[in-house]
């Protein structure tokens, strides 16, 4: 067994805590609390490295991945 290790993205809103993982395309979930957010993010990012390996896809973690900002004026 291998670790691998991902990126997440958690925001809140009143309706709780949306969670997802940029380098795997559709995973995401989501939780009431931020410790629920992050267990659920971690069973999903699991779920997908699984559904990969029985597809015979290789997986590959992303070495470098930017988190930015900008600023718009509306």
């Amino acid at each position: 067994m291998r670790n691998y290790r991902f990126s997440i993205i958690i925001e809140y809103d009143k309706n709780g805590y949306f969670v997802q993982c940029p380098e795997l395309q559709g995973c995401y979930s989501q939780g009431d609390s931020y410790e629920e957010a992050l267990e659920n993010i971690k069973d999903a990012i699991k779920l997908h490295l699984e559904d990969r390996v029985q597809s015979g896809e290789e997986l590959q973690e992303i070495k470098s991945l930017s988190l930015s900002t900008v600023e718009v004026a509306v």
